[in-house]
């Protein structure tokens, strides 16, 4: 089979160089570091290794423990990122700034079995596969700590990801694994930053061609901080699954962003007709007032779902709200007006709000992007 992941040609390890880099995304996990470290230590022991703890700038301080460990430890390092979150990316810069042959990804919180892998590495090494997935769906694995419903929606998520995106791996929601460097290199410009899937995401981009092994786990019980699964994994995981299946052609984030201002025209009809057909305001300002409560709406959710990695808080907030409206003035004049354009020929409220309220949605993002939520 050809393969289009080209792995380059293996050369004889250096003496001081490490084989694999253990690539930890954390967030809040200061009490569960130094363990993962120290059982990282034991299980290691005959392994040239060393561990690249991803912090997005945890409020605990977790990046401060990290630091203290690698003080002691030349093999520990750490990335601290400012003004970007989540796991996807965490990982995609933990594993590029790695410098060993193979790179693992395993979790902070203690629930993925580290003594596994000697196995993963063993089996890269002898070129049996290209990615090693710690699987908990094949015979020998196990996710019993999974309360119910957490287990229907983990189950729910792996059937649509094998069916919609063909994906033949056991377990694509896993977040345990090993990849060659060299074959995520070749991969990572196709990657989304965004999310928490990661895996599904080089599983679905390789396309069937990445040789890939399964090894049976345990999946444990979190001993310490809290989950940072929460209700916005599913839209992270649709929005995942529509880009894969548009060829990458629009980003995560853009649909994202679309879907909010698909509920946007939503609030924008329903402003609308309240203020024109209820209080019988003139169509141009009852558009105006439409498209400004849309607006708001968008800004809100946008800043909760679609930029939740680089979310405002506080008085940034309010600024950034100002801002919006600043950027989105062009789009809200152009709006009205086409909107006012349209009705006057054809007064169809309905139409004539939909047109207008769509015309500034490509403008609103990449005015959003540069301006209200621009990366620090």
């Amino acid at each position: 089979m050809n393969h289009v992941i080209k792995p380059s040609p293996e050369t004889p390890s250096q003496a001081g160089l490490p084989e694999l880099s253990v690539v930890v995304p954390t967030f809040n996990e200061r009490d569960n570091v130094t363990v993962l470290y120290r059982r990282l230590e034991a299980t290691l022991a005959g392994i040239a290794w060393e561990v690249v703890f991803v912090d997005d700038n945890s409020p605990d301080g977790t990046w401060e423990v990290v630091r203290g460990l690698a003080r002691k430890d030349s093999r520990v390092r750490c990335i601290r990122r400012i003004g970007r979150r989540g796991l996807s990316g965490a990982c995609i810069e933990g594993i590029l700034a790695s410098s060993a042959p193979y790179a693992a990804v395993i979790d902070a919180d203690l629930q993925h079995d580290e003594t596994q892998l000697p196995k993963m590495v063993g089996l890269l090494q002898g070129g049996e596969a290209e990615l090693v997935v710690g699987s908990r769906y094949i015979e020998g694995g196990s996710a019993d700590s999974f309360n119910k419903q957490r287990a229907g929606v983990s189950a729910l998520a792996t059937e649509v990801s094998r069916r919609v995106l063909n994906v033949e791996i056991a377990d694509p929601m896993s977040g345990f694994f090993m990849v060659r460097r060299d074959c995520f290199e070749q991969l990572a410009p196709q990657l989304s930053t965004q999310g928490f899937k990661i895996l599904l995401d080089i599983v679905a981009t390789a396309q069937g061609k990445l040789r890939t092994i399964e090894i049976p786990y345990t999946f444990g019980s979190r001993q310490h901080g809290e989950s940072k699964l929460d209700s916005m994994v599913a839209l992270d995981f649709l929005g995942l699954l529509l880009a894969k299946l548009t060829h990458d052609v629009v980003s995560l984030r853009f649909l994202l962003f679309a879907m909010v201002g698909g509920t946007g025209l939503v609030v924008h009809l329903t402003a609308l007709f309240i203020a024109h057909e209820i209080f019988q305001a003139p169509f141009a300002e009852a558009q105006a007032i439409g498209a400004l409560v849309a607006m708001t709406s968008n800004f809100i959710l946008n800043n909760f779902l679609t930029y939740r990695d680089q979310r405002l808080k506080g008085f940034a907030i309010l600024r950034g709200l100002l801002l919006f409206y600043l950027v989105c003035g062009v789009g809200l004049l152009a709006n009205v007006g086409v909107a006012f354009a349209i009705f006057d020929q054809e007064p169809i409220w309905w139409l004539a709000g939909a047109a207008g309220a769509l015309m500034g949605v490509v403008w609103n993002y990449a005015m959003s992007g540069l301006f209200v939520w621009r990366k620090q």
